[in-house]
This record gives C-alpha cells, structure tokens and sequence, in this order.
C-alpha cells in the first residue's frame, strides 16, 4: 500500500505529490501560513508516505526501525507566501541516499504541483535505537526511498519543460 499521488496538471517529472491541508488557524496575523509550518506540512506528508508503506511509530523505538532517525539539517527557501487556507501539495522526492544518510528535497505548491511557495531540503540519519549511533536503512526503505529518487535524466527533462514554457 502507498500514499496515491494526486493528479497534476503537468505530471511531476520526479516524486511524488501529496496532499497536505492548509487551515484557518496556520495563517499568521496577516493571513499568510506561518513560517513554521511549512516544515511541519512536509512532516506531515513524509509520514503519511511512509505510512502508506506501513512505516511508523507507535511509542516504541526500539522497535521503530527506520522510522529511528533524526534530522542532521534542513533549509527552507520561502518563494511566496499561501495567503489562504485550503488544499495545497507537498512535492516530495530524494536527492540523495546513502548508507546511513538520506538526504530529502520538498516543495509546497498548488494542489496541481504548478506553483511554488516554498522548497528546501532535509537531511535524515538512522540511528540505533539503543546507542544513537547511525545504522544502515534496511534494504526495504532503500528500495521504497530509490523510488523517489531524483536522477539527472528527471533534471533535464525538467530543464526542458522549464525552457518550452
């Protein structure tokens, strides 16, 4: 089971689009989301992605597996604000994988994928649960993290969609 991508108007060329609800209550004193929650939007849609594969965490990290893991850095870049509360996306996909490393790039856009309001970057790390030392993914969330990732063909082609428009 996944995570059903939603439907663009121009299919992303790489990962995977997720809903994400933006409410009444995220929007600042000047009716615009919040800066904090633009991270927490991509939070929200990995673990629903995750979820989908029936990764989780129910109070027991010994037994959380890959969902054991921290963040070691995350930017975000805000391009514009979301000015209203709604339906919106999070464009999801991986930049890099390592060994004990993943390194995730989102984008919060229309509910279409067409417009941006905010992109970045998260870096993850496994750890063990008993030591906090890092520790390989297991090949199971290798394999679903290799599903998103991000390949120059995807950037070219990208490129070549940006150029046309």
């Amino acid at each position: 089971m996944s995570v059903e991508p939603l439907q663009a108007a121009t299919p992303v060329p790489y990962g995977r689009l997720v809903p994400v609800t933006v409410h009444f209550d995220d929007l600042d004193a000047l009716g615009m989301l919040h800066n904090s929650r633009y991270p927490l939007l991509v939070e929200r849609a990995w673990a629903e992605y995750w979820h989908g594969f029936g990764f989780g965490f129910d109070g027991d990290w010994a037994a959380a597996g890959d969902m054991c893991n921290v963040i070691k850095e995350m930017r975000v870049s805000y391009e514009r604000p979301v000015t209203s509360a709604g339906r919106y996306a999070a464009h999801l996909w991986v930049e890099r994988l390592g060994r004990t490393g993943l390194t995730y790039g989102f984008r919060i856009c229309d509910a279409d994928g067409a417009g941006s309001y905010a992109h970045g970057h998260r870096v993850l790390v496994r750890v063990d649960a008993g030591t906090l030392r890092p520790t390989p993914w297991s090949e199971r969330a290798r394999a679903i993290a290799a599903d998103l990732l991000r390949s120059e063909r995807a950037d070219a082609a990208a490129g070549t969609e940006a150029d046309a428009a």
